[in-house]
């Protein structure tokens, strides 16, 4: 009878009551919302995208919100969009996360940002539109299904005072050729192969009367791109030709890669702010695709007698690729890059990492394993030193109670669980171990004791325990609170679990073992 009545004082103590509290506050709330996980256990794509000039806030703004809806236009969820600061230099640094991709969806949502998204229409060497002169309806774009190929289009429509000054430049060019550019190389030098700069001369469309400019010569006045022929000059020569003419790109095309590697070197020796790129003719690409693909041109396409006497506004991009599925994913990204608009700047990926969801769910797996392993050793170990059941369930239980709480914040919060959270809760158990030893020990030290002198050395010791636990948990929530204010990424994840499995700890589980083992040795 005694003990049935101590067994209900202490379901009824306050701090026991509060743990129960808790735990099924924390079942439920992981039954309703279930949890999250970040892309190391759910599976997922990881980018870190740096811009090419500093940002302003407004800009840092804008350049989030665009990049939300380019991948949310793509169709995409579970969107993770921070900014952050290289502690080295201070560049604002854009860290992208999406969960439960593909590695071909990865590859997209890499072309996604690294595509600024400025849009050029151009005739003759006049640009007579911009991407904010655009249309683009919902849902306007998909495969062309009479072409015997996979082709993709997007649909867009020109208003305003482009489409006047297109109707200007399109008299008397039926045939002429109209260019359509997406982030084409602005203010660069191009050093091409004798090959590619003879296609370059070509690109002439099929004039009914007149002569258009070649297509080296269109690029040249509309966006101060300059080709030249290779003709053996040295990396020096190349790089101080683009600094004389006030290039900040150098494009290497077609030519061997050791030319290339030259020239950065060069451009590193001379400390000058040119960018090099390097591109090559993929397998089964012809000269004609290579070049679009170097200068990102779409056509050109040849006014039709229809378009140049007609007043239509509807344009489309067009494009081929090797498979269906690709030519749709290369539809659906440039519909989400026109309809999100441009970036105020270029931004290039810098940083990836991509886990597939099949190995995301064998490490959520492993986890799992690893969890019940540690509680499971948790219980012998605590066993073995004490002798006592009766010390070593309620420890390892308390434990269990500590990770249930931590997961029901985690799901209350939305909080994305990775491995380093999942290292922060065992972190957090670890120490948790360590203050029950702390309570136990300090318990089982005064047994001996009778009557009052009993009930004051009980109140004295458990007062020295808890000021052991407090100056523990404190001085590791400062040092995690260091971790978590002065570090980015996923180490953030780390510092959060851990400071909240040690204040539920100190809070709530610690004064409630501390109950459950008075009443477990007999102390009261």
């Amino acid at each position: 009878m005694a003990k049935r009545r101590g067994i209900k004082a202490l379901l009824l103590n306050w701090r026991v009551l509060l743990l129960i509290l808790f735990l099924i506050g924390s079942i439920a709330a992981i039954a309703v919302n279930g949890l999250t996980y970040g892309i190391d256990i759910g599976g997922g794509v990881a980018l870190i995208a740096k811009p090419d000039r500093p940002l302003s806030g407004d800009e840092v703004d804008g350049v989030t919100s665009s990049l939300q809806n380019r991948l949310n236009t793509f169709g995409l969820k579970d969107i993770s969009i921070e900014t952050q600061h290289d502690p080295e230099t201070g560049e604002t640094l854009f860290v992208v996360k999406v969960a439960n991709v593909t590695l071909d969806e990865a590859k997209s949502i890499k072309a996604l940002i690294e595509s600024q998204g400025v849009l050029y229409m151009e005739l003759d060497g006049v640009v007579f539109a911009t991407g904010g002169d655009v249309t683009v309806y919902s849902s306007n774009y998909g495969l062309d299904l009479r072409s015997p190929a996979p082709r993709w289009y997007v649909g867009f429509t020109l208003s305003g005072d482009s489409l006047k000054k297109f109707n200007e430049l399109k008299k008397g060019k039926v045939g002429w050729p109209v260019d359509i550019f997406l982030d084409p190389p602005v203010n660069s030098l191009i050093v091409v192969s004798d090959e590619v700069y003879n296609t370059m001369q070509d690109f002439l469309g099929e004039p009914a009367s007149g002569t258009p400019k070649p297509l080296i010569q269109r690029i040249s006045e509309a966006f101060n791109i300059t080709v030249v022929k290779y003709e053996n000059q040295s990396a020096e020569e190349l790089v101080k030709n683009a600094t004389s003419l006030g290039k900040d790109k150098i494009i290497v095309a077609d030519l061997p890669e050791e030319l290339y590697t030259q020239i950065k070197n060069e451009v590193l020796r001379s400390n000058v702010n040119v960018r090099v790129s390097y591109y090559v003719p993929q397998q089964g690409e012809d000269l004609k695709g290579f070049v679009a693909r170097i200068l990102h041109l779409y056509g050109p396409y040849v006014l039709s007698e229809e378009v140049v006497m007609g007043d239509s506004n509807s344009f489309q991009l067009t494009g081929g690729a090797a498979t269906k599925e690709e030519a749709l994913q290369e539809a659906k990204r440039i519909y989400s890059v026109l309809r999100s608009g441009s970036l105020p700047t270029k931004l290039r990926v810098i940083s990836e990492e991509y886990i597939s969801p099949t190995l995301g769910s064998s490490f959520k797996k492993q986890a799992l394993i690893a969890g019940l392993g540690a509680l499971i050793a948790v219980l012998l170990v605590i066993y073995f030193h004490y002798r006592r059941w009766k010390i070593a369930i309620p420890v390892a239980s308390t434990s269990l109670f500590e990770v249930i709480i931590i997961l029901g914040m985690a799901s209350l919060i939305h909080w994305n669980l990775d491995l380093p959270s999942i290292a922060g809760i065992i972190a957090a158990i670890g120490t948790g171990v360590d203050q029950q030893i702390v309570i136990t020990d300090e318990l089982l030290g005064g047994s001996s004791a009778r009557g009052v002198s009993r009930r004051m050395g009980l109140l004295r010791r458990m007062a020295r325990a808890f000021f052991v636990i407090l100056a523990s948990a404190t001085t590791t929530i400062v040092a995690m609170s260091f971790l978590l204010v002065y570090f980015v990424g996923t180490l953030k994840g780390f510092a959060v679990t851990t400071i909240l499995g040690v204040l539920i700890g100190v809070l709530i589980t610690r004064p409630a073992y501390a109950e459950m083992a008075k009443y477990l040795l007999s102390l009261e």
